[in-house]
C-alpha cells in the first residue's frame, strides 16, 4: 500500500504522514509491539479495532480535554484513492506539538510497577502501602510517567519532579491531574461493561494556542490492560482482554527484551487478534 503523502514517522504501531493545513494522516498498522520491540508478524484487523477504541474514548472524554481529532476525512485528503483499503484504520488530526513524557496512570499493581513495588515499596518515586499482592487494586489510581524512547529503545520510568524539569510545573501539573481524571472516568464507565482497566498510557501535545491536546490513541488494548471482571482476583495474574497474552507468552522465553525478537507462533497471533476484538465488542455494546 503506498500513500502519496510524506511520511513523517513510523511508529512502533502507527504510521503518520503529512496531510497539509496543520494536520496528520495517522494509520493504524496491524503491527504489534510488546516490551518497546516491533515484531515481524501481523495482527489481523488489529489496526481497525485500535482505530476505533480509540476513537470511541475521544468522543467519551471531549468534555475533560481537548483531542487531535478533525471533522477532515480520509477521502478529503486522499479522494477515493486507497480510501477502501484504508477504511476504518486511518483518521486525519491535528499536528501538535507532542510533549516528551508517556503519561501512565495505574490503579492496580501489575507488571513493571510490581517488579518496582517488590525491590523498592515504590512506583516512580510515588510510595505504596506495605502488604500490597500482585494485581491488588490500589488505595487510589497513580501517576507513574515515562519518558518517550525513539523506535527500538525502551521507555524509562521517571519521577513527575523529572517531569516538571521537563515541561515545566504547571504543565506537568495538568498532564497529570487531567490523565488522572481520564482513567477515573473510564474505569467507571468500563467497569459497568465489565472491564477493568488496570492501567493505560496518554499522549498529549500542544496546540498552536500552547493549549493541551490528547493525541495519538487512548485506551486501546495497545496502551492499556483490560481484565476480565468476572475472573478477577488479587494475588493471580488475570485474564486480559489486551495484548498481555504477548507479554506472557514472551515471558515464558530465554529472550532479553532486545532486538531481535522471537518469532510469534501462530496460536499467540491469533489469540492476541481474538482478544482485541472481543474488548471491542464488550465495550461498544450498547
Amino acid at each position: 500500500m503506498k500513500i502519496d503523502l510524506k511520511l513523517l514517522h513510523q511508529g512502533k504501531v502507527r504510521d503518520i504522514y503529512d496531510a497539509g493545513n496543520n494536520q496528520l494522516l495517522m494509520v493504524a498498522s496491524d503491527r504489534i509491539s510488546a516490551f518497546d520491540c516491533i515484531f515481524a508478524e501481523k495482527i489481523s484487523g488489529k489496526g481497525r479495532v485500535l482505530n476505533d477504541i480509540s476513537n470511541f474514548w475521544f468522543e467519551k472524554t471531549s468534555h475533560i480535554i481537548k483531542n487531535h481529532t478533525t471533522k477532515t476525512t480520509v477521502s478529503d485528503i486522499l479522494g477515493d484513492n486507497l480510501v477502501s483499503e484504508l477504511s476504518g484504520k486511518a483518521i486525519v488530526v491535528q499536528k501538535l506539538t507532542p510533549l516528551p513524557i508517556e503519561a501512565i496512570v495505574r490503579g492496580y499493581i501489575i507488571g513493571s510497577g510490581w517488579k518496582s513495588y517488590k525491590n523498592s515499596g515504590e512506583i516512580c518515586g510515588v510510595n505504596l502501602p506495605k502488604g500490597l499482592e500482585l494485581a491488588e487494586k490500589l488505595p487510589e489510581a497513580i501517576y507513574t510517567p515515562s519518558s518517550k524512547a525513539a523506535v527500538g529503545g525502551h521507555d524509562e520510568n521517571i519521577s513527575f519532579a523529572k517531569t516538571i524539569d521537563l515541561i515545566g510545573r504547571d504543565l506537568a501539573t495538568q498532564v497529570r491531574d487531567t490523565s488522572l481524571e481520564i482513567y477515573n472516568f473510564a474505569t467507571e464507565f468500563a467497569i459497568k461493561k465489565g472491564i477493568i482497566i488496570a492501567d493505560t498510557k496518554f499522549e498529549f501535545g500542544l496546540n498552536e494556542n500552547k493549549e493541551l491536546v490528547l493525541m495519538d490513541e487512548v485506551l486501546t488494548p495497545d496502551s492499556s490492560r483490560f481484565w476480565d471482571a468476572r475472573l478477577y482476583k488479587k494475588g493471580v495474574s488475570p485474564q486480559s482482554f489486551d495484548k498481555q497474552i504477548l507479554r506472557d507468552y514472551l515471558e515464558t522465553l530465554d529472550w532479553n527484551k532486545s532486538p531481535p525478537v522471537p518469532k510469534l507462533p501462530s496460536e499467540i497471533i491469533q489469540k492476541t487478534a481474538d482478544k482485541y476484538t472481543e474488548v471491542k465488542n464488550i465495550l461498544f455494546k450498547s
